[in-house]
């Protein structure tokens, strides 16, 4: 059974290391400290969100339309994934009109509280 590489410490978020690398058709095994691939980084959904991101091109519209998300809850994907993989995203340090109705779409979705929704709200401004 092939297991994907757990690029991110499923208890504590931290980053992981490979050690130890085989070969499966000499048997030979490698020791060492290896880092992951920048893509074993990103989460389950993240990798869901690049895949279905790549097959419709780059296509924001067609995203929305595959995932049956609005057009802010596809930018806040993406830029979730683009600071996985170590770059910065389009709009850091600012918050705009597109997150505040992303905050209330997650918010009445249920996918977040009213307290967390208004803790991020409260952290743009």
């Amino acid at each position: 059974m092939n297991r994907e590489v757990l690029g991110r410490c499923p208890v504590c978020g931290a980053g992981t290391e490979i050690t130890r690398i085989s070969c499966l058709n000499c048997n030979t095994t490698i020791e060492g400290h290896f880092q992951v691939c920048k893509f074993c980084r990103l989460t389950q959904e993240q990798k869901a969100f690049i895949d279905v991101f790549i097959k419709c091109r780059g296509n924001i519209k067609e995203v929305e339309k595959e995932l049956g998300v609005s057009y802010p809850t596809v930018k806040n994907r993406l830029d979730e994934a683009i600071r996985a993989l170590g770059y910065e995203a389009e709009n850091d340090g600012e918050k705009q009109p597109a997150d505040r109705m992303e905050i209330l779409e997650r918010l009445n979705k249920g996918e977040i509280t009213v307290d967390e929704a208004v803790e991020l709200l409260k952290d743009g401004f």
